[in-house]
């Protein structure tokens, strides 16, 4: 008999279309909208956010090959959600709502998000 010991992925903080700030690192400071998140890895890709150049190597549809600028993942402990009320960067926080279903608010100002 085989034991599946697959944990569920965890609840994370951001979403995709999330509007976050960069708190640490090289990005520090700027902000974007999240395009993708990868949960396994707990990382999120930030639209115009720690650009990196990727190498395309050159095949049939592209025999010359070239330099292309793209979005790099960020990890998601590096990232602050938005409120959209303030403006402003804001830690969040899950309550129930009047059907019992989890959502998500800025602890900054009480706001669903």
């Amino acid at each position: 008999m085989e034991s599946t010991n697959k944990k569920a992925p965890a609840k994370l903080h951001v979403r995709k279309g999330d509007t976050v700030k960069v708190i640490s690192g090289n990005a520090k400071g700027e902000t974007g909208v999240i395009t993708k998140v990868l949960v396994e890895k707990q990382r999120a890709t930030v639209e115009g956010v720690n650009m990196i150049t990727k190498h395309i190597k050159p095949n049939a549809q592209n025999p010359q090959g070239s330099i292309e600028k793209r979005e790099g993942a960020i990890h998601i402990s590096n990232l602050m959600v938005v409120d959209p009320k303030t403006g402003e960067a804001s830690r969040t926080g899950r309550k129930a709502n009047d059907k019992g279903k989890l959502q998500r608010f800025s602890k900054k100002s009480g706001n669903l998000l």
